[in-house]
């Protein structure tokens, strides 16, 4: 499988996530950990909902109106949905053992120099080389 090079689509985003990450800290405090939000709106909901609902409708929303503008959005999934939903569930257990997910540790962690969102971080590139390389080398997919 071949993966398309998009340096600006990169960028883009990439600057997108950091400025939602710095408004949310900036305007509530709040760290943008997609995982800790959308637990916030699972019963029992947090008494803050609302900005947890609004944040996960943007982060919806803003690739629709992108789409809907002429933008496409590259992608390919070379697995069956049984090892998608396989794949799924494994992350869910790294996020609950590792006490955050890849936004939470990997952009607003990092930024802050949180010690355990580096080594989290690490954790998560780490596991992430050794997974493509037995699934593309010797799996074979």
């Amino acid at each position: 499988m071949e993966t398309d090079f998009t340096p600006w689509m990169s960028l883009g985003g990439g600057v997108l996530i950091g400025l939602s990450a710095i408004l949310l800290m900036a305007l509530n405090g709040r760290i943008a950990g997609m995982t800790g939000i959308l637990t916030g709106i699972i019963p029992p909901f947090s008494t803050d909902w609302a900005w947890r609902i609004a944040f996960l409708a943007g982060a919806v929303i803003a690739p629709v109106i992108f789409l809907r503008s002429g933008g496409t959005i590259p992608y390919a999934v070379p697995v069956s949905l049984p090892l998608l939903a396989l794949g799924g569930l494994i992350v869910g257990a790294g996020v609950y053992y590792g006490a955050g997910c890849t936004s939470g540790h990997g952009v607003c962690g990092m930024a802050r120099l949180s010690p355990r969102s580096i080594a989290a971080t690490v954790t998560f590139m780490i596991a992430t080389g050794v997974t493509v390389y037995v699934v593309r080398h010797i799996a074979g997919a």
